[in-house]
């Protein structure tokens, strides 16, 4: 039966986000798969972000290396992910509400802004000597706490600066930034952590996000007024997942993302044990390991940015984690460092065009006022099994040996492909016309 769900409900009565305005046609036929660029909001966006998550991929690469050296431990590596994950599980979806409250833009000021001392301290700490794994892991759950704001916010954004028509392009071009930023920062920190150390990479994380803030500044966006008479917020929560659940193609991408991201993905815990111990590599292997799958993302994103149509995002959406799966499980058996490169330049392809073709597919039919909590429902997915993942990696890695564990979220990640598979027929359509359970 046809949902009887409408996309806003009638208690919120948001002002609308003053879209950008659409560009004259020849320019989108000048610009193509890049198209989302010719607005200057998204513009100043792009190149903010682009050198921030550089920042911020040397930074993680640089953490785990640190974490290694520090305890030498598989399990404490998955220890510290959980750390940083675990707060997107306990908060993530209040964060929805949040964002549906408030400013974006302020908002992302605001996280970015916290994310950027967070990274100072570690700096300092490290610079100083006295940096032991209990710091690392308080600053990482208190960076995942931030997250669970952060990332709602800049997703539910996008929209406001670029509208709804260019909208897929703009998350594809998003993947391709975040994913560009993959390759340059860990291989970058390979190259620091060799020869000026661990610091050094917190500390230009934290100098990055200065880009992104001054970006947001100046940016031509009316500020965004929501008003919600007598809404509580757990009238809005409830609101927001009860849309997640009674449309069933959604729920069906949101529960599968959850997993393969949670427990699939996860095996990149042991990235760092990979490169030092069975490849017999340093930083600078691990951080070619990781800049690779970078690569690969930045090569699928392209593609799924040329991509128009529902159909086409579908099949990219297919595509993608057959070929995270098979990637997964050639790097747990490879004993050579260039077939573990060619592994994970195919997982790098396959996660992009999975990621960013479920995030265009949950966005492309929902409406304003309810896009923070269905995509703080999302983020809960990609991130929120992301402790419990982390922990299972890292045991499995203590007890059962690493390419044993690796070869679990390889089989993981398959599972979730062939189930994706049998929901073909109702994988993009519209929540508001399909069927309902």
């Amino acid at each position: 039966m046809p949902s009887e769900i409408s996309p806003a409900p009638p208690e919120a009565q948001p002002v609308q986000p003053a879209e950008s305005a659409p560009p004259a046609p020849a320019a989108r036929d000048r610009l193509g798969a890049f198209r989302a660029l010719n607005h200057r909001n998204y513009r100043l966006y792009f190149g903010g972000q682009l050198t921030s998550l550089a920042g911020t991929w040397m930074q993680s690469a640089a953490q785990s290396w640190l974490v290694l050296k520090l305890t030498n431990s598989p399990m404490m590596l998955g220890t510290v992910s959980f750390a940083q994950f675990l707060p997107v599980l306990m908060v993530g979806l209040f964060a929805g509400v949040t964002v549906d409250r408030l400013d974006r833009r302020r908002l992302i000021i605001t996280t970015q802004t916290i994310l950027m001392l967070s990274a100072f301290t570690l700096a300092t700490l490290t610079w100083t000597g006295v940096v032991r794994v209990e710091h690392v892991m308080m600053l990482a759950a208190l960076n995942g706490t931030v997250a669970a704001f952060d990332m709602p916010g800049r997703q539910s954004f996008v929209v406001e600066m670029v509208g709804r028509d260019d909208l897929p392009n703009a998350i594809a071009l998003n993947s391709m930034m975040v994913n560009g930023a993959r390759m340059i920062g860990p291989a970058v920190a390979g190259l620091i952590i060799a020869s000026l150390g661990t610091a050094t990479c917190f500390f230009l994380n934290g100098v990055s996000f200065l880009a992104v803030i001054w970006s947001l500044t100046q940016m031509d966006v009316p500020r965004r007024t929501v008003s919600f008479p007598d809404a509580h917020l757990f009238k809005q929560l409830r609101e927001g997942l009860t849309y997640v659940w009674r449309h069933r193609q959604l729920r069906h991408q949101i529960a599968l993302s959850a997993v393969n991201n949670g427990f699939g993905d996860r095996y990149m815990v042991l990235i760092p044990l990979f490169a030092r111990n069975l490849l017999h590599g340093d930083a600078r292997t691990y951080g070619f390991l990781v800049a690779i799958q970078g690569l690969g993302s930045v090569l699928g994103a392209a593609t799924l940015a040329s991509r128009v149509t529902t159909r086409g995002i579908r099949n990219n959406l297919i595509a993608g984690l057959f070929l995270t799966a098979t990637g997964i499980l050639t790097f747990a058996v490879s004993r050579w460092f260039a077939l573990s490169l060619a592994a994970q330049l195919i997982i790098g392809a396959g996660l992009t065009n999975f990621r960013a073709s479920n995030n265009t597919l949950v966005q492309m039919f929902v409406s304003d006022d309810l896009r923070g909590r269905v995509m703080s429902t999302y983020q809960l997915s990609t991130m929120g099994l992301g402790p419990i993942g982390a922990l299972e990696v890292g045991y499995l890695g203590s007890h059962w040996g690493p390419r044993q564990s690796v070869a679990v979220c390889g089989t993981i990640s398959m599972i979730c492909a062939i189930t994706l598979l049998t929901q073909l027929k109702s994988i993009g359509a519209n929540p508001t016309e399909a069927q309902r359970e």
